[in-house]
Parts: structure tokens; sequence; C-alpha cells
């Protein structure tokens, strides 16, 4: 059930057989950020929820060796903004890198799959005589 404070979420089942959750943020609202420390696993892992999905939705240079980096979980809606040191934030962006990798894969693995479906439905088609040059 939607609720109207949360964007509209639409899952997906990839061949992998993993879910991903696509979120359409818009002009969404979202709540002031959270100071909750960031957990010990890293920026990607939500401190309300435990999610590992967290990405950024900002970031700045704080300083020499330091960013400002506005954090959001698409699980639960957290929010949350800090001042990291440049070490996390390289290992942070390490893992959006990875997480990125697995998508492209996962989305190439979809396209071959929809595209293998495509070819079998159209060589049923021709083997059956249903194909007509005015279908062209």
């Amino acid at each position: 059930m939607d609720r109207p404070d949360r964007p509209p979420v639409r899952r997906v089942v990839l061949p992998t057989g993993r879910t991903v959750e696509v979120v359409d943020v818009g002009d969404a609202p979202v709540a002031a950020p959270d100071p909750r420390p960031v957990p010990l696993e890293g920026m990607h892992v939500c401190p309300a929820c435990g999610s590992r999905l967290v990405f950024p939705i900002a970031w700045d240079e704080a300083g020499p060796a330091d960013w400002d980096v506005t954090l959001r979980c698409p699980n639960c809606d957290w929010l949350g903004r800090g001042v990291f040191d440049e070490e996390l934030v390289e290992r942070f962006d390490q893992e959006l890198d990875r997480g990125t990798e697995v998508l492209v894969r996962d989305l190439q693995r979809l396209m071959r799959a929809n595209m293998e479906d495509e070819i079998d439905r159209f060589v049923a088609a021709l083997e059956a005589d249903q194909i007509w040059p005015m279908d062209f």
C-alpha cells in the first residue's frame, strides 16, 4: 500500500532472482537529515533499517580531506548528512562502483533474456505462418 508521504515504488525482479525497487523521487518532500552516525560497515548501510543500499544525494568538499555528504536510504526513506573523511568517502565510492557493476550485469542479463524471448516468439510465429508481409 502506497503512503502519501512516500514516492511511488515499482518492484522489478531481475533474471538472477534479485528484486530491485525503482523509486520515482521526483519532487517528493524529504525529511530533515538525521544526525545518526554512519554504521561501522560503511556509509552504504542505513543506520535506521540496516539496508545496504544507501546512496548519496549530494556531496561537496568540506575541507582539504573531508566531504559533506547527504545520504538517503531507498528502503525506509532515512535521510542523513554528515562530514566524512576522504578515506571513508573513498570506500563508499568503491562500494557504489561495485553496486553499479552488479546492476549493469543484471541489466545485461535481463536484456539478453528479453531478446531471447522475443526471438523465440518470432520464430514460433514464422513457423506457424502467422507473419505476413503487411506486418512490416
